[in-house]
């Protein structure tokens, strides 16, 4: 995913207040409400973000255009209506001994029980994080339609040590955890169970779902689905598969092949359907990932949905909206 030099890390400092906790699991430690810190009020988090961009430029009408795209981008009604409708939660699990940060979305007012979508982040170590406005802007829209949302960051993300992701290797168990906490969210149906993930967390989702029988349906953001390919499109890749992956270079192609779902396809699941969205114009994942996916699923009889986004970049960003409407249409129809 692009990197956004707009948003801030949700830090989980001793600023951060204490919210009614979300999850109520033993395991989960130092859950903090989202809405906290600089991001208590739109116009806080407004003014933390001017401060930064100024820093980053003397010119006031540069400052002016960047908190300009800013309020297009959120706005203040949005955020109130985010805040009013919505409880967020950031927390911290163990896995391995490893301290992992997650988060927890879901509607303040429910009647009956939710369905949860597990979201995997794109990206690798602090890159591509999840952050208050990916959840504001990519999040946010979906759980008031809903549902609840939980995520991993994945180990290492936001601590001292960017040694800890293997880039759909040990990580993928910070995945799984979070389906044992599902069962102690209020109003969670832990029967109705999807996932979705966006670029390398679309990765992470095909993983993960090799390893449980409590997803139902799935959808996946730009993924990369054959990762020796998928260097003949964007070689720079390398260097992230170098710093990430556990004995690449003794074990390139086996690790490779790992973290490919083109090449274990026959092993997918019949009764787990498959939602793909990719647009035209992506420069880092080539449309062809999800283009040679579909094909192999059309192949294999897997029931799956493949939507392409003509001229649109890794983020879709040019239809934000339509991706929010198809990933709640596909979820509230599958699950």
């Amino acid at each position: 995913m692009k990197k956004h030099l707009l948003f801030l890390p949700l830090l989980l400092t001793s600023l951060s207040s204490h919210a009614s906790n979300l999850i109520d699991h033993q395991a989960v430690k130092n859950e903090k409400s989202c809405f906290s810190w600089v991001f208590a009020d739109y116009d806080s988090w407004r003014g933390q973000m001017k401060q930064k961009y100024e820093k980053g430029s003397k010119s006031a009408d540069i400052v002016n255009s960047k908190l300009s795209r800013f309020d297009s981008l959120f706005g203040k009604e949005k955020y109130q209506q985010f805040k009013s409708s919505l409880d967020c939660s950031t927390f911290e699990y163990e896995v391995d001994s490893h301290i992992v940060k997650g988060y927890v979305i879901k509607p303040k007012v429910v009647e009956n029980k939710l369905p949860v979508l597990i979201y995997n982040r794109g990206g690798n170590g602090n890159f591509g994080g999840v952050v208050f406005g990916t959840m504001m802007s990519r999040l946010f829209p979906i759980a008031k339609e809903e549902f609840i949302i939980i995520g991993s960051q994945y180990r290492g993300t936001y601590t001292r040590s960017d040694t800890l992701d293997e880039f759909g290797g040990k990580d993928v168990k910070d995945v799984i955890a979070l389906l044992d906490f599902i069962p102690s969210i209020e109003s969670a149906d832990p029967n109705r169970i999807g996932m979705f993930g966006a670029s390398r967390g679309a990765m992470q989702t095909h993983l993960a779902v090799k390893q449980s029988t409590k997803i139902k349906a799935i959808a996946t953001i730009a993924g990369s689905t054959d990762l020796s390919k998928g260097l003949t499109y964007r070689p720079v890749m390398e260097k992230v598969y170098e710093k990430r992956i556990p004995n690449y270079r003794e074990n390139k192609q086996a690790e490779l092949d790992k973290r490919s779902v083109l090449k274990w396809v026959t092993q997918l699941s019949p009764n787990i359907p498959i939602l793909l969205l990719h647009g035209t114009n992506d420069k880092r994942v080539s449309l062809k990932h999800s283009e040679d996916f579909a094909a192999a699923l059309s192949k294999h009889k897997i029931p799956h949905k493949f939507v392409v986004y003509p001229n649109d970049n890794h983020g879709l960003t040019k239809h934000k909206e339509e991706v929010s409407k198809e990933l709640i249409y596909w979820f509230k129809k599958h699950l």
